[in-house]
């Protein structure tokens, strides 16, 4: 990570952080902090919100406004924070577990409002943290611990889940295609309106032990090998996407705003 980075949003007394060797989730924190820097934000407008998982140790180590909060929450929370002070740009770090089991409703919720929260998943496809139990996302026949024959059941599509439910920006990348990654954290960030960003991680400690996905390189290089930007795909015959997955920007369809909406209401009450 540049040192630039390190010492402008990084509480350095709180380095080396704790993930294990490999884990993606110090590549996504960086694309993180790399498009707060590129918009250029006054870090005392930004707050950062986070639950439980191993995601959500990330604001520990951001020196930022940060609120660690309880599992499944930070949506919960976040929404409290931006309704009290519309004018902060309000960043929610999230597990697929976090935000889509224990989490899943505040989400959905979240999503149909439109309020004006950039969620990012830190998608590992497991509950890393709390012992390797598989979650939403765990792909079909992949094992966890609390599945040790195998998963049965079917993934969440989280970027399809969150458009579907309302969010007005909706995108995908991966830990190895940061550059996409950093831009589509950008333009979520710069949406006024709910904005989900779902940035594919991986986890050789439980995830890709368990799964036979070999090293952290293995598991990138698998993202390389596999991932199709969504401008491309449409020009790809059905067979040749067969097993790869699509990254890039899914949604950008901007509407009115939660936190406005609400003040207007505030404001026409006032005249009354």
């Amino acid at each position: 990570m540049p040192s630039a980075l390190v010492n402008e949003y990084f509480r350095t007394n709180k380095l080396p952080q704790i993930w294990c060797p490999g884990c993606g989730h110090g590549i996504i924190t960086r694309a993180i902090t790399a498009a707060i820097d590129k918009l250029g934000l006054e870090r005392d407008k930004i707050c950062i919100v986070s639950g439980i998982g191993c995601s959500s140790r990330a604001p520990g180590y951001m020196d930022f406004d940060t609120l660690h909060t309880t599992h499944g929450r930070a949506i919960a929370f976040a929404t409290g924070v931006k309704m009290a002070n519309p004018d902060l740009k309000v960043i929610v770090i999230t597990g697929d577990g976090d935000a889509t089991a224990i989490g899943g409703n505040h989400l959905i919720h979240a999503c149909r409002r439109n309020i004006d929260i950039t969620t990012i998943v830190f998608n590992n496809n497991i509950y890393g943290m709390t012992g390797g139990q598989y979650s939403p996302t765990t792909p079909k026949f992949d094992k966890g611990t609390t599945a040790p024959y195998g998963n049965i059941d079917k993934a969440f599509d989280i970027p399809a889940l969150a458009a579907a439910a309302g969010a007005t920006y909706v995108g995908r990348s991966t830990a190895y295609h940061t550059q996409l990654l950093i831009s589509l954290i950008e333009n979520g960030i710069k949406n006024e309106g709910f904005s989900l960003i779902e940035a594919l991680s991986v986890c050789p400690t439980y995830y890709g032990r368990k799964n036979k996905k070999g090293s952290a390189v293995d598991m990138l290089e698998w993202q390389k090998d596999h991932a199709v930007n969504i401008s491309a795909a449409s020009k790809m015959t059905p067979e040749s996407l067969e097993g790869k997955f699509l990254i890039g920007e899914f949604k950008n369809s901007p509407e009115p705003e939660y936190t406005s909406e609400y003040q207007k209401i505030i404001d026409r009450l006032c005249k009354e």
